[in-house]
């Protein structure tokens, strides 16, 4: 017809989301054991970003999903990136059947893999100081994001992440895929439906917060941009440890490039948590470290009265007036045992059963529906973390509002709330 424009994949999968928000769920044909290739035409485009160990799982899962197909590959250390390029070249080219398949790209820098038109989605798997930056500049481009969480290094950088992807209309899926699995879900579907009665006290299991670390000098690898590694951090000389050692995530100990074990181990359990007390879109009024006398641990303490305790558990641990329920990815007990075996009937309240991160994704920007661990949640789980490292920091509790997003009355802790980046790095 005269006067029309063709219509992109990334546009018909929008406007075929609007159409959908009323239609019936729809499950993928890989869900139902459909393992053949869909049509080009049909698959969704992906860029993966960032190559090391999370990045590597993401391909391995990746490849195997009929309905997408990785297109580029990015990562600043040319062997994972030229490793990743050539497993994905070697699986698809021994399953095409068309005689069309043209290989996979790889780049140094990630604006060029946001810049071809035939991604329609990116997976974010870097050391936390990149992620904002990245998924907020795969937004701008019309990505949909799936980001690994935790979803970010500060509280500011996580919420400019959720105004992103609500004015871009982005699917953004954080990466913490323990809302996924049935056991948590059926946990937290428990304590919402009052078979611990009213819950007072939670104890969440996590790691210790990040720090300053100081590392001697050591010559840059051969293939390593490590300029851009640092990207928006402070400017340190190379170590190995930065960027490799201790299971490829040294950089985890170092606050200039993540929170830690607070942050990695709680997005998962402070989320579940968070979900099991129905907070996921607010979170605690007092933050307690440690101060050797009448409070042991890290408490949070949230304006219901329920206390949250860092420690203590397996897992996430859940005490009510009734009993107590723990869970973790190996084990749901409960205290009585009873507990455990009570069904969720039809007039309880249900959660979001996803059927799978990766699917619940992947339907979602078809449907263009929010996915169950939408950017929102990630960014309040994350929040979660970031109060727990900063009352560590400043040594003395913290007030929180968790409307405002701020902390009250506490100069110095609000320095923490964000932090400045190197130029020219910027959101």
């Amino acid at each position: 017809m005269a006067g029309t424009r063709p219509v992109s994949r990334r546009s018909f999968l929008r406007q075929a989301g609007l159409a959908a928000v009323a239609a019936p769920y729809i499950v993928p044909s890989s869900a139902l054991g459909d393992t053949t290739r869909r049509a080009p035409s049909e698959r969704i485009g992906l860029g993966i970003i960032g190559l090391k160990k999370m990045g590597r799982a993401h391909v391995r899962s990746l490849l195997r999903y009929a309905d997408v197909q990785i297109v580029a590959v990015c990562d600043v250390d040319t062997e994972a990136r030229e490793t990743a390029k050539e497993r994905v070249e070697e699986y698809y080219s021994a399953r095409q059947t068309d005689g069309r398949y043209r290989g996979c790209a790889a780049y140094n820098e990630y604006e060029k893999l946001l810049a071809r038109d035939d991604i329609d989605a990116v997976v974010i798997a870097t050391p936390e100081h990149w992620h904002a930056i990245m998924a907020i500049a795969a937004t701008r481009a019309g990505k949909d994001v799936y980001c690994e969480k935790p979803l970010s290094l500060t509280i500011g950088e996580a919420r400019a992440m959720v105004n992103a992807a609500r004015h871009y209309g982005t699917v953004f899926q954080t990466g913490s895929q323990q809302r996924s699995g049935g056991r948590f879900r059926h946990a937290c579907e428990l304590v919402r439906n009052g078979r611990l009665g009213d819950v007072h006290t939670v104890n969440v299991g996590v790691g210790p917060p990040s720090g300053e670390v100081y590392l001697p000098a050591q010559p840059i690898p051969e293939g390593l941009d490590y300029e851009r590694w640092l990207g928006p951090a402070p400017w340190q000389p190379y170590h190995v440890t930065r960027c490799g050692s201790y299971y490829e995530d040294g950089w985890r100990r170092i606050r200039d490039y993540s929170g830690g074990k607070m942050t990695d181990w709680g997005a998962h359990h402070f989320d579940i948590a968070q979900w099991g007390l129905g907070m996921d879109h607010t979170g605690p009024v007092e933050i307690i470290p440690p101060n050797g006398k009448d409070v042991p641990a890290l408490t949070y303490r949230y304006a219901n009265g329920v206390a949250m305790i860092k420690g203590g558990a397996d897992g996430i641990l859940f005490t009510g007036a009734k009993g107590r329920l723990e869970v973790n990815r190996d084990h749901l007990t409960t205290w009585p045992e009873s507990i455990g075996r009570q069904p969720i009937d039809p007039y309880d309240l249900h959660l979001y059963e996803s059927p799978g991160h990766y699917e619940d994704w992947l339907e979602c920007i078809r449907t263009r529906r929010r996915p169950i661990c939408d950017v929102e949640i990630g960014c309040r789980s994350v929040t979660v973390c970031h109060l727990g490292n900063i009352a560590f920091w400043v040594n003395r509790p913290i007030k929180w509002d968790p409307v405002s997003e701020q902390i009250v009355g506490d100069e110095g802790a609000t320095r923490w709330l964000d932090r400045p980046k190197r130029a020219p790095y910027r959101i």
